[in-house]
């Protein structure tokens, strides 16, 4: 089978981003039922339709936790050139989208200055004109950060490579029932494995560490991203 345009360029950029991009990888588990339980009771305030009618995915909140938590952390929302880090002042997150010839990253952009519903809509629609081939260019090319969730297929733990020139990508598993101890005893909790990977020439292990520190707590108490 020949090889799309497309194959073509995600082959050269992901060889290049391994080549040439030192990788460091942090993983968390992060217990979601209060942000499944979160995501339902908005979903049931939702209008059935018109313009107000949302449904969020949790995807959706994973994305605005992140933003949340890019905004406090600015330096993970970067990128190396060879004179300087240069740092982004606005949120934009690449979402990662399959499509029947690969892979797109259409992007959400000042995605911590949006509520989740708009979240929610606009990347409803991205992804509806990914997949049919009608995205611009503009909403696919530049980005400062990368999310890939394959949650979806049950994929219970994964790391993703860099998508250049940005310097993480947070790959977010499938939320599984595990066992946990909470106050010394032994209960049932919905657990998403979540695996930083950064630019080790951007970001040093201690600053992922408190990042995914941070995320972690935020989709731990899903009402914060409310305020």
């Amino acid at each position: 089978m020949p090889n799309s345009t497309m194959r073509k360029v995600i082959a050269r950029r992901l060889s290049e981003s391994k080549a040439t991009i030192p990788h460091f990888y942090v993983t968390m588990d992060i217990e979601i039922d209060a942000l499944l339980k979160l995501r339902a009771d908005l979903n049931a305030r939702s209008p059935k339709d018109g313009p107000g009618a949302y449904k969020l995915s949790v995807n959706d909140l994973v994305i605005k936790a992140t933003a949340a938590t890019l905004r406090r952390f600015p330096a993970c929302n970067a990128t190396w050139t060879d004179d300087a880090i240069i740092q982004y002042h606005d949120v934009d997150i690449s979402v990662a989208v399959s499509i029947p010839d690969g892979l797109i990253t259409p992007i959400v952009r000042s995605a911590d200055k949006k509520g989740l519903a708009a979240i929610s809509n606009e990347m409803k629609d991205l992804a509806a004109r990914a997949k049919s081939g009608k995205l611009k260019p503009e909403e696919f090319q530049g980005g400062g950060f990368s999310i890939s969730n394959m949650g979806m297929y049950g994929v219970s733990d994964f790391s993703a490579i860099i998508n250049p020139p940005q310097a993480g990508i947070l790959a977010v598993s499938a939320g599984l029932q595990k066992p946990v101890v909470k106050d010394g005893a032994l209960a049932i909790a919905t657990v998403m494995t979540c695996t930083l990977s950064v630019d080790h020439r951007v970001i040093d292990g201690a600053l992922a560490a408190e990042f995914m520190q941070a995320l972690k707590r935020t989709i731990e108490d899903p009402l914060s991203l409310m305020l």
